[in-house]
């Protein structure tokens, strides 16, 4: 058994950003193979949009039945499950005839296989680490980040070599070693690692968490915290909010190479637009997460969040009314900028939120939730595609679902913060004034005892 905060932790850290490199990084690649695929099932846009819109939607729907998983098999078993999942649904995507059958296996088989490896992953850094959670929480982030660096570039040596075929039996070898990486998450000394002591110190304001004063919840809100989403104000913002950002967050990653490809951008540069969002990633996620820890951020973390998520919305009108090879650098360095800061911080948002007692539920909730948005994203912007024949339709769409979901977190946030403060001020009137009142009569009532 480990120790919290021990050095093994940091090892373990080692594992998470690998695991999150190879399942969070894969999904970055796939518009590397959007038109192949398309050409070789000979599908709509509409049709080929669901294959990566399945995978994200199952990555994030997996998240309560990771959590059950977790609670009885620990993460470790879990991630080494999942490493085998998505390692053969990626095998048997390899040999598909039809693009249903892709669905299957590399959606259904591996979306569920990537997702008990990122969600355990991150369950278990909660668990290892408390004083320095926020910066492991944006160093694990960039394991993201530097998947989403490599993965096209080898997608794109890998599709003039062999093919998509071959490509996807070669990249279920590679997720195989998720469960080396699951091997090293050998369970922690505490199985609750946060004592009311560190509660305390790592809510945003010193005080307990809206949710620490709520029970563990029972039954099914173990997994799904329904009765956060009803009660908990901020975790109502929180989820209301990222849900609806996710409807056009991942778009470019599906998008950004078949865009650039239609003006006449080389499918091989286009590719490293991608790789070029997954650099910029690497070194400016451990930055968000050392700008997040300073004292001007404590228990504003959401308005910098939502800063970042807005910011990321706008950035999608360089791409779409701005077409040459230097206005998709541009929108690619403010992309992955304002990303790298939502990556950096969205866990720790909902940590901070929540608490990690109620942590495991409320992320079931909050990842099935996304992953509806998530799911219906790609193919409407695949049909928008198809109706308009224009890929820069999706990036004003992506701008408007982006940016108002940023306004809409800080808005709210600073309105549920206010009428928090007005409330606590009120209450402290109060008390003065019941105060003074009883400071007031023990005169008088000593007086007419002594009368």
């Amino acid at each position: 058994m480990e120790t919290v905060d021990g050095k093994w932790s940091w090892v373990v850290l080692a594992a998470v950003i690998m695991t999150h490199g190879m399942t969070l990084g894969f999904p970055s690649c796939i518009g590397v193979y959007y038109t192949d695929l398309q050409t070789s099932f000979q599908a709509s846009n509409t049709e080929t949009s669901w294959f990566p819109s399945i995978i994200m939607a199952v990555l994030h729907a997996g998240g309560p039945l990771c959590s059950v998983m977790v609670e009885r098999l620990g993460c470790r078993i879990t991630v080494m499950i999942g490493g085998l999942l998505c390692g053969l649904g990626m095998v048997a995507s390899s040999f598909s005839q039809t693009i249903i059958h892709l669905y299957l296996s590399a959606g259904l088989v591996g979306g569920l296989g990537l997702c008990f490896c990122f969600q355990a992953a991150v369950t278990v850094l909660g668990y290892y680490f408390i004083k320095r959670r926020t910066l492991a929480n944006a160093l694990a982030s960039t394991g993201a980040s530097i998947g989403m660096a490599l993965w096209p570039l080898a997608s794109q040596h890998l599709l003039e070599s062999v093919g998509w075929r071959g490509s996807f039996l070669i990249f279920g070898g590679v997720l195989l070693n998720c469960c080396v990486c699951g091997a090293i998450m050998r369970p922690v000394r505490s199985p609750n690692p946060i004592s009311k002591k560190d509660a305390l110190l790592n809510s945003p304001n010193g005080k307990p968490n809206e949710s620490e004063e709520m029970e563990s919840g029972k039954g099914i809100q173990r997994y799904m915290a329904f009765d956060l989403l009803l009660r908990h104000r901020r975790y109502q913002i929180f989820t209301i909010g990222v849900t609806w950002m996710v409807l056009g967050f991942v778009l470019p990653l599906f998008y950004l190479v078949p865009y650039a490809t239609s003006k006449g951008v080389e499918e091989s540069t286009a590719a490293l637009l991608l790789s070029l969002i997954g650099f910029i990633n690497i070194f400016v996620r451990p930055i968000a997460g050392l700008v997040s820890q300073q004292k001007i951020f404590s228990g504003r973390l959401m308005y910098l969040f939502s800063f970042a998520v807005t910011l990321n919305g706008l950035s999608n009108l360089v791409c779409a009314s701005w077409v040459s090879f230097t206005a998709f650098v541009t929108y690619c360095i403010l992309y992955s900028v304002s990303m790298s800061f939502i990556g950096a911080l969205v866990f720790q948002v909902l940590m901070d939120t929540v608490g990690m007692k109620r942590f495991p539920g409320a992320f079931g909730l909050f990842t099935i939730l996304e992953s509806i948005t998530i799911l219906i994203g790609p193919p409407l912007a695949g049909l928008l595609v198809d109706y308009t024949d224009q890929y820069g339709l999706v990036f004003y769409a992506t701008c408007i679902a982006v940016t108002s979901s940023g306004i809409f977190m800080g808005l709210a946030s600073y309105i549920v913060n206010r009428n928090d403060a007005n409330r606590k001020q009120k209450q402290t009137t109060t008390d003065a004034t019941w105060n003074n009142e009883t400071i007031d009569i023990k005169p008088s009532s000593a007086y007419q005892d002594v009368l």
